[in-house]
């Protein structure tokens, strides 16, 4: 397993990002510091909402404007197992999901979810996730 994500006590939990989501991350000026920061405060048991299905929503701040002004995420989370954001927006474009994006985030939740190590690692090399890094540690 490679080093990154985030250790505690020993345990490495993996975090990714979809490609879709990465790509509209970096429109909305999201870096992989503030995906980490977001992990660790779901891990104190900091979010918005859990949805059911592994699903929770997060709200994360936008180039110093405060999580107020700042976007949405949807994240499929493990405690201590593995993250996976699959969808995020400012909070001034869109107010919320509908409930047929909700079901379909929780379908592709629990296919992640049910990934082998290797099917993880086969989506990484094909691009469907991109791992997160600490960039501290690389």
């Amino acid at each position: 397993m490679p080093p990154g994500g985030i250790h505690k006590k020993d345990i490495i939990m993996r975090i990714f990002k979809t490609k879709l989501f990465s790509r509209r991350a970096k429109e909305i000026g999201l870096n992989d510091a503030a995906l980490l920061k977001a992990i660790k405060e779901m891990l104190q048991g900091l979010y918005e909402a859990n949805l059911g299905g592994n699903i929770y929503k997060k709200r994360v701040s936008l180039g110093g404007r405060g999580k107020s002004g700042g976007a949405r995420m949807l994240v499929a989370f493990k405690m201590l197992d593995k993250a996976i954001f699959l969808y995020g927006f400012p909070k001034n474009e869109r107010g919320n999901i509908n409930k047929k994006e909700e079901k379909a985030l929780k379908i592709l939740a629990n296919v992640f979810f049910n990934y082998s190590e290797s099917q993880i690692d086969d989506a990484v090399k094909t691009g469907d996730l991109i791992e997160v890094y600490n960039e501290k540690i690389h």
